[in-house]
């Protein structure tokens, strides 16, 4: 597999930059009770390689579970990334809205479909995960909302 070239981008007001090389060239959706609380509605994000992702400016965590965090611009508020906090994991989902047309990747799956608000839904054929789904992949017991 031949690795992607790296990306950039930035929050809303410019104050956090990001660089980064995307794991795949693939956008996933969150529809778990935190991500839309925090984002306002699902959360699109690019998985980063382990240890490539760069951030300069005004970065906040957030520790939102035992085993999560989220950050975010401490400028401007907007959503960076979510975290696996476990040890031994270098994951980051990084916001695709950080890149200039989500940096042209394609929605490629959708976790806690059975959170989502009955309201919307993506289209295309892509992979869909409920929350108990979800949560065994990653190795996690099921907690309900505690992402």
């Amino acid at each position: 597999m031949t690795a992607l070239a790296p990306i950039s981008g930035a929050c809303l007001c410019g104050a956090v930059t990001v660089t980064m090389v995307p794991a795949v060239a693939e956008v996933h959706a969150c529809h778990c009770g935190q991500c839309r609380r925090w984002t306002g509605g699902a959360f699109l994000a690019i998985d980063a390689a382990p240890g490539t992702l760069k951030a300069q400016g005004p970065v906040v965590a957030y520790t939102s579970s035992d085993w999560a965090e989220r950050a975010h611009c401490g400028a401007c508020g907007s959503p960076l990334w979510y975290r696996l906090t476990q040890p031994g994991t270098d994951t980051h989902a990084v916001s695709a809205g950080l890149f200039e047309n989500a940096a042209g990747f394609p929605l490629t799956k959708e976790i806690y479909v059975d959170r989502k608000p009955e309201g919307y839904a993506f289209a295309g054929n892509h992979r869909r995960m409920t929350e108990a789904e979800f949560l065994a992949s990653i190795g996690v017991s099921a907690e309900g909302e505690g992402q």
